[in-house]
């Protein structure tokens, strides 16, 4: 296969809890990110598929439920509708989003376990557990906090602390407490099957250290992680609510952790997917293709799971493919806090979709991503982003030229004369512009790449207040039709380079321009705008928000 052959490739997304509303941290972590470059491998030609789903499985739900004094399926249901009502309405390009509770998902994670069995990475082991005498029942990981023994951080769970990131069982939690009797709990014997992690601590740490092109935060955190040690884990967990063994020699009420299932549901979703389409062995091509390749967005608190964790699972498992590439963005903090449905910080996702239009949020977020770093996002912010760079720069662009081409050529795309250096500067700025922003999407820098795509736009600004074609239209009819016949030129290829971010309105002003653009969006090419061409009806393309956020 040459570099320019379409590709293969598979955008994995992380799958959120389906026990709380989402916040803008999802949408910054692990979903738009993912749609970006989705939305961009499509427009290159290449053959993409894009799945997630609710993670419906665990003690998430069940903590939920109980504090509810609902059945864990109707936490699950109301929260996933919540999500794909909430992923339509910021126009994500799913292939598939599902959930971990579908029978294909079940027989997917069941037969990987069986794999990994009969490869020998499994084995039974009697262990304690925290057990709360006062209600009578084992505690699953998330039903024990307790302080973090690597941070100190007093709020840490017995499977993770969210301030360092590091992953825990619950016996490594200091002065630990159960989250139902807040009594100290005591550990009592119960058996589990243990995944020889440990046997994978060189395969990873080699395999690790030879990515190239990823985020240094995310491959050094991996490495690091893996020269410390990797011990055994359990992969088993007492708790109804999950997927059940496929064997049954522990017993009853024993699950696959969801941890190592949850991942699983990368394998899972293509099946899915491809059953639905009536060709059940398609997935193969994206997962047993050495050519084909795979991408996870996700926040930078779940790196170990998929830089670690799912890759070494991968490897038990045997003929699959690695990930290329997980690029996982840092943190999207308010006033200092992380984002957080559980702890509260931040406003939940649907306010910002009350207020705010589709692609208007999309641009909010993504010249904002925290791909490098922790990044501090206030609604002030939001609403500055929107005004002051999408409604005055871009939007303003493309009024103007839409605009002055009604004005002074009855909204005909206007024949050129001869072209002069500014015209050409501009026309090869175009290029340039394209190609630029092509090459930073390939690298997975979707922040620089719409930093780019906006300094095109702010170009043309500077090439129409040279050319001045208000003034040339009372002189120089010639002049002002080739300026804007360039100036329309250039808006068609910076709404392809935008295409990815914003969807909606980039597609509005291709057809507009007499572009043809494909359900799945334009290809990623500078647009031929033909002369003669009637342009179609365009209003403003955003409207400036006016919203009193001391009220709010």
């Amino acid at each position: 296969m040459t570099d320019d052959s379409p590709r293969k490739v598979l955008v994995a997304v992380a799958w959120p809890y389906a026990q709380g509303p989402l916040h803008l941290g999802h949408l910054a972590g692990a979903n738009l990110p993912a749609d970006i470059y989705a939305r961009f491998r499509r427009s290159i030609g290449d053959d993409v598929i894009m799945v997630s789903g609710s993670d419906v499985h665990g003690t998430p739900i069940t903590v939920k439920a109980d504090e509810l004094g609902v059945a864990p399926e109707a936490v699950a249901a109301k929260y996933h509708d919540e999500f794909v009502e909430a992923w339509d309405a910021l126009d994500i390009q799913w292939d598939l989003y599902t959930t971990t509770g579908t029978e294909i998902h079940t027989r997917v994670a069941q037969e990987f376990f069986l794999t990994l069995l009969e490869n020998g990475y499994l084995y039974p082991k009697s262990t304690l557990q925290f057990y709360d005498e006062q209600e009578g029942r084992f505690l699953p990981d998330r039903y024990v906090e307790g302080t973090c023994p690597h941070c100190g951080y007093h709020e840490a769970r017995g499977d993770q602390c969210d301030n360092c990131g590091r992953t825990l069982d619950p016996t490594d939690l200091v002065n630990p407490l159960s989250k139902f009797s807040r009594t100290p709990p005591v550990l009592r014997e119960t058996e589990h099957y243990y995944w020889r992690l440990s046997e994978f601590e060189e395969p990873l740490l080699e395999w690790l250290e030879s990515r190239e092109g990823w985020r240094p935060h995310v491959q050094n955190f991996a490495i690091g992680m893996v020269r410390d040690g990797l011990q055994d884990r359990s992969f088993t967990r007492d708790l109804d609510w999950g997927i059940p063994l496929p064997v049954d020699d522990l017993g009853p009420g024993k699950s696959i952790y969801v941890w190592w299932e949850a991942v699983m549901g990368y394998l899972s979703a293509p099946q899915e997917w491809a059953e639905r389409r009536g060709t059940p062995d398609a997935w193969r091509a994206w997962w047993e293709n050495p050519d084909a390749e795979s991408y996870y967005f996700l926040g930078k608190d779940n790196v170990p799971f998929h830089a670690i964790y799912w890759p070494a699972l991968i490897m038990g498992h045997g003929g699959l493919n690695l990930p290329t590439d997980v690029p996982a963005n840092q943190f999207l903090t308010f006033g200092g806090a992380k984002a957080s449905k559980s702890r509260g910080v931040g406003r939940p996702l649907s306010w910002y979709l009350d207020h705010f239009d589709t692609d208007g949020l999309r641009y909010a977020i993504a010249q904002s991503l925290p791909e490098t770093s922790d990044a501090d996002l206030s609604d002030d912010e939001v609403v500055r982003a929107i005004n002051e760079e999408l409604v005055a720069t871009w939007g303003n662009l493309v009024n103007r030229v839409v605009s002055m081409t009604g004005r002074y050529f009855d909204g005909v795309i206007p024949e050129p004369g001869d072209l002069g250096p500014s015209d050409e500067r501009a026309l090869d700025g175009r290029m340039a512009m394209l190609d630029d922003v092509r090459s930073e999407l390939m690298a997975v820098r979707l922040r620089s790449a719409i930093a780019r795509a906006m300094q095109g736009a702010q170009e043309t600004n500077a090439y129409l207040n040279e050319m001045e074609p208000w003034k040339t239209a009372k002189t120089d009819r010639e002049r002002t039709a080739t300026t804007l016949w360039v100036a329309l030129q250039s808006v068609a290829a910076t709404a392809v380079a935008l295409a990815p971010y914003l969807p909606g309105s980039s597609r509005k002003v291709l057809e507009a321009l007499g572009v043809d653009v494909p359900e799945d969006g334009p290809t990623w090419q500078v647009p031929d705008l033909q002369s003669g061409t009637t342009l179609g009806a365009l209003g403003p393309l955003f409207a400036k928000v006016e919203i009193d956020l001391d009220e709010e």
